[in-house]
C-alpha cells in the first residue's frame, strides 16, 4: 500500500462531485486539500467556488486566471491544425484538460503536496487526460482518483453523503437536477438526464451560450477576421487579445444561432456517449481559418495538414497534449502557418457560417492562371495532354491487361 498523503491538489469546480470529493479526501486520507479552481471563463460562479471550498475546509484556496493563456497556448495552436474529433467535435473539455493539469502541478510544487486529486470518473476520457498530464510532467506525484475508491457510486449516496456534510446541492432552472456540464471560453458541454437517450432531443431550455437558429435575428451580419500565421488577431479591425477575440466571437455566434453540436461520441475507455455541444466562437473560428489556409497553403502542404488533423485530434481527445508525437505535429502545423496572413469575411445567419470573401498579401491565387478569359499566356493549356496521358499510363496498361483475360 502507498503511504498516507499530507497534502493534495484538487482540481475544484465547485460543483457537487468535487465539493464531495475535497470533503471525502479529507476523511480518507486525513490530509490537507488544496483547492484549485482554473478560471477559464465559466462565469461568475468562480467565486461561490472559492467561497465554497473555504466551508468545505480546504486549507488554501488558488483561482487562477487562465483564459489568454488557455486561448493562446492551447485553442489557437489546435485550431491552426483545424483539429475536430470524429470530424465534429471541438474538443472544448478535452483542450482545457492538459492547462489544469499543468497548474496542478504548479501549485503542488509550490505548497509541497504530495498528490493531486481529480473529480474525473472511472467511465470517463478525463481520468486519462488529468493523469497523462500529470505523470508527464512530474513522474513522481501520487494520483488519487476518489471514483475508482470510494463506494459513493450511485446519485443517491452522493446527495446523502452531502447532505450529511452540509454540501448545497445545485439545480437546474427548473429545481430539478442539473446536467452534468463543463464550460470554458471555447465551449459548453451537457451530458445526462434525457440525453443518455440518443434518440431523445436536447431541451431547449438547456441551451446557453447559443439561441437557437429559428429564434435567431432574420438579418444576416458579417464579421471580418483577421489572421496573422494562422492566428486570429482581429475582428472588423479591432486587434483583441486572444481571449478577448474568442470571447466576442462567442457572443456573435450565439446571438446568431452558430455552434450547436449533438453527438454520439466514442470514448478513449471504450464507450460509446452522448453530448452536447455549444461552441459558437470555434465553429465561426475554425471556418474562418480553413479558408484563410485555402489561399495561403500550398496544395500538398494543406493536404498533408488534412492527413494529420484526425490523429492530432485524437491525440487531444485521448489526453496526449504533452506527449512527444503531439508536439512533433504541433512543430510541422506551426511552421505551416508562416504566411497564413490575411482577413477572412463571414457571414452569419440563422445557425450558419459561410465565407464570402479572403484576402491576403500571401494569396497563391494567381488569376491569370484561373482566369476563364483570356490568361495572356501565363498557362499553356496544351501541357495538360502529356501530364494527363502520364498520370493515365498505368490505368491503360491494366485496361490492355484486363483485356487479355
Amino acid at each position: 500500500m502507498p503511504g498516507p498523503v499530507k497534502k493534495v491538489v484538487l482540481a475544484y469546480s465547485g460543483g457537487l462531485d468535487t465539493s464531495i470529493i475535497l470533503k471525502w479526501l479529507q476523511d480518507t486520507y486525513q490530509c490537507e486539500v488544496v483547492a484549485f479552481t482554473a478560471d477559464l471563463g465559466q462565469g461568475a460562479e468562480l467565486e461561490e467556488a472559492r467561497e465554497k471550498a473555504v466551508r468545505t475546509g480546504a486549507s488554501e484556496v488558488f483561482v487562477e486566471d487562465l483564459k489568454e493563456e488557455f486561448v493562446r497556448d492551447f485553442v489557437f495552436p489546435m485550431y491552426r491544425a483545424n483539429a475536430l474529433y470524429e470530424g465534429v467535435y471541438h474538443l472544448g473539455t478535452s483542450i482545457a484538460r492538459p492547462l489544469i493539469s499543468k497548474w496542478q502541478i504548479e501549485i503542488a510544487n509550490r505548497t509541497g503536496a504530495d498528490a493531486v486529486a481529480h473529480g474525473a470518473t472511472g467511465k470517463g476520457n478525463d481520468q486519462v487526460r488529468f493523469e497523462l498530464g500529470y505523470y508527464a510532467l512530474r513522474p513522481d506525484i501520487r494520483v488519487i482518483a476518489p471514483w475508482r475508491e470510494w463506494d459513493l457510486n450511485s446519485r443517491e449516496k452522493l446527495l446523502a453523503y452531502a447532505d450529511k456534510h452540509g454540501i448545497p446541492v445545485s439545480k437546474d432552472k427548473r429545481g430539478g437536477e442539473p446536467y452534468s456540464m463543463d464550460r470554458n471560453l471555447l465551449h459548453i458541454s451537457f451530458e445526462g438526464k434525457i440525453l443518455e437517450d440518443p434518440w431523445q432531443g436536447p431541451e431547449e431550455e438547456m441551451f446557453v451560450l447559443s439561441v437557437s437558429p429559428e429564434a435567431a435575428p432574420d438579418r444576416p451580419i458579417r464579421i471580418e477576421i483577421g489572421f496573422e500565421q494562422g492566428d486570429a488577431v482581429s475582428i472588423d479591425g479591432e486587434r483583441l487579445s486572444p481571449a478577448n477575440l474568442l470571447a466576442k466571437l462567442n457572443k456573435l455566434g450565439g446571438e446568431n444561432g452558430v455552434g450547436r453540436l449533438d453527438l454520439v461520441e466514442n470514448r478513449y475507455v471504450g464507450m460509446k456517449s452522448r453530448g452536447v455541444y455549444e461552441t459558437p466562437g470555434g465553429t465561426i473560428l475554425g471556418v474562418a481559418h480553413r479558408a484563410m489556409e485555402s489561399l495561403t497553403l500550398d496544395r500538398e502542404v494543406a493536404h498533408l495538414k488534412d492527413e494529420l488533423a484526425p490523429r492530432y485530434a485524437a491525440l487531444i481527445y485521448n489526453g496526449y497534449w504533452f506527449s512527444p508525437e503531439r508536439r512533433m505535429i504541433q512543430a510541422m502545423i506551426d511552421a505551416s502557418q508562416q504566411f497564413v496572413t490575411g482577413k477572412v469575411r463571414v457571414k452569419l445567419y440563422k445557425g450558419n457560417v459561410t465565407v464570402e470573401g479572403r484576402q491576403s498579401d500571401y494569396s497563391l491565387f494567381d488569376t491569370r492562371i484561373a482566369t476563364f478569359g483570356d490568361d495572356q499566356g501565363a498557362y499553356n493549356q496544351g501541357d495538360a495532354e502529356g501530364f494527363i496521358k502520364l498520370n493515365a499510363l498505368r490505368m491503360r496498361i491494366d485496361a490492355v491487361l484486363r483485356g487479355k483475360k
